[in-house]
């Protein structure tokens, strides 16, 4: 019988363990005594299969990939050796876990420190529209007045006070948030509506697909250089010390 299961099982494993299970029930088919156990039919299917299980598949290996700055907002040191450019959507749910359950000690222990600096670059889905693409907008336009940090304070607004998926906020929240900070909420209201940053919300977009941007939050953590850096992909709401590894080792390097 082992004669007879060995060329059958290269040509077709599938088939061979179905003739065995067969001959297991049946084992006066073709007057052959029955030789095949279940032990026999795990062996052959482990050795034609000659592929490693889900459960031991080698770990996914990094992207590792050059991303460019652009011209988007920065926190923290300018001269940081270490940069993390943030592809995000102010209205993606684990955008704002990330930002309430791991940014603050990523910005107390490396941003603070001035080993990191943060780029943010809007990646706004299509599933959390038109809200998500408008408090892109207005995050631009409350930098158009006020700058980096005030757009990061904006930042902060949005994602403190957001329900997320879509209709986390209304629109006029949005105009306060800019009286809360001291801005002319007339003036970003005009910029909102006129959509004055559309066209830079949709260019981060496209360049963050371009290099591999599928959902978010998705972030890029490399050595600083001036207009781009080589940085490794990390996907996803990941806790504070996936973060740490990677950053420790580029402060290293």
């Amino acid at each position: 019988m082992d004669k007879l299961l060995t060329p059958l099982s290269i040509i077709i494993a599938g088939g061979l363990i179905g003739l065995s299970v067969i001959f297991s029930n049946n084992p006066s088919i073709l007057g052959m005594k029955n030789t095949v156990n279940k032990a026999d039919i795990q062996k052959i299917t482990d050795t034609v299969a000659g592929q490693p299980t889900p459960t031991n598949l080698p770990a996914p290996v990094p992207s590792i990939l050059e991303v460019q700055l652009d011209d988007d907002a920065v926190l923290g040191n300018a001269d940081a050796p270490v940069t993390l450019i943030e592809f995000s959507d102010y209205e993606c749910p684990f955008c704002k876990s990330y930002f309430t359950n791991t940014f603050p000690d990523i910005k107390k222990n490396y941003i603070d420190t001035g080993k990191v600096k943060v780029v943010f670059r809007d990646f706004p889905l299509g599933f959390h529209n038109p809200l998500a693409t408008t408090e892109a907008i207005a995050a631009e336009c409350a930098r158009k007045q006020g700058g980096d940090q005030i757009y990061f304070d904006y930042h902060d607004k949005i994602f403190t006070n957001t329900n997320s998926n879509g209709n986390g906020l209304t629109v006029d929240q949005l105009y306060g948030f800019a009286t809360d900070l001291g801005l002319d909420s007339a003036g970003l209201k005009t910029c909102v509506e006129a959509k004055e940053f559309e066209e830079e919300v949709k260019a981060d977009f496209a360049y963050g697909s371009s290099v591999g941007v599928s959902g978010t939050p998705s972030f890029f953590v490399g050595k600083s250089g001036k207009t781009s850096i080589t940085g490794e992909l990390v996907v996803g709401a990941q806790p504070f010390a996936t973060f740490k590894q990677l950053i420790d080792k580029y402060l290293e390097n």
